[in-house]
């Protein structure tokens, strides 16, 4: 099949992207947020094709996946040459975001639309969206598997979070000075480096994905202070890479990590306490690391990733 979508989370299509179809990219000149193109710092195959708004129009397209409201609202008709998505061209609505607001508000901008089918990312996404009418589907993460990398050889947390300094709240950047006081955290992401004044908080310079995950692998945990967001693929990475768990019990992460893998709570104390058990008993840590590789890998390996949206993508398409 011929899918068009948007480069819009890297992690995310770069999963996506390892599938037996043809991808269609949309790239404009300067690179932008509705052209970013293919990938220059996650590994892409070949079937993954950037096109141009004029050769999106020609395409012939079999599956349009829409991630954005602009895309819904007439992005897409734009690029698909005034085709209209779920109506001259079969279309997806990928929910990558947990709802934001007050619950009975929580209406999603694809509600009530029955040409279209909205995916969830988690299970915890289509319990507080409201999509009204709409078909919906839940098809958890996949992960290219980074592989076993654990050493746990720097007795500190590691955090990853992009943007933490405008993100706050919701990624529990407030929270980092009381972990920090705890245990050593070095804080990975894009757009993190301003965070180093907190007690106990070291922020690491932007790597790339390969980088990233060799120096995660080289704490001796992951911590993942995260509110309100759907449910960070560095953290499923991270288990991926053999690492033990330390989280706030919000969102799908009550999902994702179980008791053998790391240590879950609401109360920040309890965090800081496993982390500093964590940090002084690498044996330990190592244990729950395997565990934490054998669930991620059970739930959130590739191949049964890729098969579900084969089976959408079948349904929608035919």
């Amino acid at each position: 099949m011929r899918v068009l979508l948007w480069h819009v989370h890297g992690s995310w299509t770069t999963a996506f992207v390892q599938g037996r179809h043809q991808y269609l990219i949309p790239v404009t000149p300067d690179r932008g947020a509705d052209g970013l193109g293919r990938a220059r710092t996650w590994s892409w195959p070949a079937s993954a094709v950037e096109v141009t708004k004029e050769e999106a129009a020609e395409a012939e397209v079999d599956v349009v996946i829409l991630q954005r409201p602009q895309e819904l609202g007439g992005l897409a008709q734009e690029w698909l040459g005034g085709r209209r998505p779920g109506l001259e061209v079969p279309a997806v609505y990928l929910e990558h975001n947990a709802p934001q607001g007050r619950v009975n508000e929580l209406r999603h901008v694809a509600a009530d639309r029955d040409e279209l089918v909205v995916v969830h990312v988690t299970h915890f996404n289509e319990l507080f969206w409201d999509c009204g009418s709409t078909p919906t589907r839940v098809i958890e993460h996949g992960i290219v598997d980074p592989g076993e990398r654990y050493s746990g050889e720097i007795p500190a947390a590691a955090v990853v979070v992009n943007e933490a300094g405008r993100r706050g709240r919701v990624t529990g950047t407030d929270l980092l000075g009381r972990l920090g006081a705890a245990v050593p955290l070095d804080l990975f992401g894009m757009r993190s480096e301003g965070l180093a004044g907190a007690p106990g908080v070291r922020s690491v310079a932007d790597l790339d994905q390969e980088r990233l995950h060799q120096e995660m692998a080289r704490r001796r945990l992951y911590l993942h202070p995260v509110r309100w967001t759907s449910l960070g693929l560095s953290l499923l990475e991270a288990m991926h890479l053999g690492m033990p768990v330390v989280a706030l019990a919000t969102t799908e992460v009550v999902e994702a990590v179980p008791p053998e893998a790391g240590v879950i709570s609401t109360q920040v104390e309890v965090l800081a306490d496993a982390a500093r058990r964590l940090v002084a008993d690498p044996e330990q840590a190592r244990l729950m690391g395997k565990a934490a590789r054998v669930a991620a890998t059970g739930r959130y390996g590739l191949e049964r990733f890729l098969g579900d949206w084969d089976v959408l993508l079948e349904e929608v398409g035919a």
